[in-house]
């Protein structure tokens, strides 16, 4: 029997676009008060418009230590609680590593692993004293392989996989469930610094997937028994080759 979503409050980051978007249409769809977080505010705006109440905007710039560390603070003097916590938002960096800049490095770095961290760290002492609560984060098969055609963005993803490992466990005492989706190539702004080779093969291919299958895996992965996590769902295309 799969737990309901209604009536729970979710937060997502990256919020605006992409794998974001569909989850907090999902999220919506189930009956979640979703706070939407996105250094957008312009796009936040239009979403709550959409939406309705049930959508919150959450003005975050993941990459300012003080705009990332008054997210978790902020929402809850919004909602009161957070019982899932979706850590999407992310950068990608592919190509030849002797060819990427350090900035760009940094920028990537802080991004997908720092600001992941941070975000968790703030919201463990909430869902620990309640004794319940979800956290997932988008992660990729390029963590779980070596991508040699993105070794930057991969090690990013390695370390979450290491990373969120480690979390699931130490929250195993508390209630609190712990987990990772792993998609291959998403029709996202993300591509947009694929190197255009690799995206006119892809398409062509049928290697591409659309955000949304990408939520329903979260809607399965969060709708599972409390005593049951689904600590990773790989999911790609079927015509992707390259894992």
């Amino acid at each position: 029997m799969s737990e309901t979503l209604k009536g729970k409050v979710a937060v997502v980051t990256g919020a605006a676009s992409g794998i974001g978007l569909a989850a907090v249409e999902m999220l919506l769809d189930k009956g979640c008060t979703v706070v939407m977080v996105d250094r957008n505010a312009e796009a936040l705006a239009g979403l709550v418009a959409k939406f309705g109440e049930k959508a919150v905007a959450q003005v975050t710039d993941l990459l300012d230590a003080g705009s990332c560390s008054a997210m978790v603070p902020d929402i809850l003097a919004k909602t009161g609680q957070i019982d899932i916590l979706y850590c999407n938002a992310g950068a990608y960096i592919g190509g030849d590593f002797w060819e990427t800049d350090p900035a760009s490095i940094d920028r990537m770095l802080n991004l997908n692993i720092n600001a992941v961290m941070k975000n968790v760290n703030a919201v463990l002492p909430h869902m620990m004293e309640r004794k319940t609560g979800d956290i997932i984060v988008t992660n990729s098969i390029a963590g779980h392989f070596p991508a040699e055609w993105e070794p930057v963005y991969s090690a990013s993803k390695w370390a979450i996989t290491s990373f969120m490992q480690g979390i699931r466990r130490q929250m195993i005492p508390y209630g609190v469930k712990v987990a990772q989706v792993s998609p291959g190539p998403v029709i996202s702004a993300l591509l947009a610094d694929w190197p255009e080779e690799n995206l006119r093969k892809a398409r062509e291919e049928g290697a591409l997937m659309d955000p949304e299958e990408v939520a329903e895996a979260l809607e399965f992965m969060l709708t599972r028994k409390r005593g049951v996590t689904v600590r990773d769902v790989i999911i790609m295309p079927s015509a992707f080759a390259r894992m």
